[in-house]
């Protein structure tokens, strides 16, 4: 019987393997190298998935609102009185009505059931929030954590080869934070400090307008 002790010790051994992996390979996000490793430590030990995830999703999904949270603290050593103001709203505003349109759009071009559509519009936030806009949707809400996760891995992934000629920290950081969330968030921060710290302001931020907007504009359209 797999005990959430051992799974999440199991966890934080896949972890701390990848770490080290990572500094070799930058461009591979040490999450992406922690997921293998987990896979790889179920396998060796003959553990099913389904258990795995039974005994750690509880807990993780309750630490993951708190870790979300603690984002505020590198947002408060942020000075926010050089930023333009006018280009920044401007960049939020599109980030959050794209990366909602966009996988809708594509969702249902393919044909897919109403509650599918309701969970890829759920994409441009971070998992916690995704959740809840989720319920409100009435959308499967591990598909909507599907989504989140692998939007936020693919785009950290990706994040080496897209932004090699962004020399800006600030514009680089802000990027992850918007398309890939807190993987891309972690991902800023091994880039440096300014770009962690815009990172998070852009997801923290990405986050509250779409949770703001999104919900309300489609139980708005579900009315009419």
């Amino acid at each position: 019987m797999l005990t959430i002790l051992l799974a999440f010790v199991l966890t934080i051994i896949a972890y701390i393997c990848a770490k080290p992996i990572n500094k070799v390979l930058p461009q591979i996000p040490v999450i992406v190298i922690a997921m293998c490793f987990v896979i790889a430590l179920l396998a060796v030990f003959d553990i099913p998935y389904e258990q795995y995830m039974s005994q750690v999703n509880p807990l993780f999904n309750h630490l993951l609102g708190y870790v979300t949270v603690a984002l505020a603290i590198p947002l408060a050593a942020m000075r926010y009185d050089d930023l333009p103001l006018k280009g920044i709203v401007s960049i939020l505003i599109f980030a959050s009505i794209s990366a909602v349109a966009l996988p809708m759009g594509l969702a249902y071009l393919l044909h897919l059931s109403d509650a599918t559509i309701m969970a890829f519009a759920t994409r441009a936030v971070t998992t916690p929030i995704a959740i809840n806009i989720a319920t409100l949707l009435q959308a499967p809400v591990s598909l909507a954590i599907l989504i989140v996760i692998l939007s936020g891995v693919i785009g950290a992934a990706f994040s080496p080869f897209i932004l090699r000629h962004i020399n800006d920290e600030r514009a680089s950081g802000l990027a992850l934070g918007l398309a890939a969330h807190a993987i891309g968030t972690a991902q800023a921060w091994q880039r440096g400090s300014i770009a962690g710290r815009y990172a998070a302001f852009g997801m923290a931020v990405n986050a509250v307008f779409t949770a703001i907007w999104l919900p309300s504009f489609i139980l708005m359209l579900q009315k009419i």
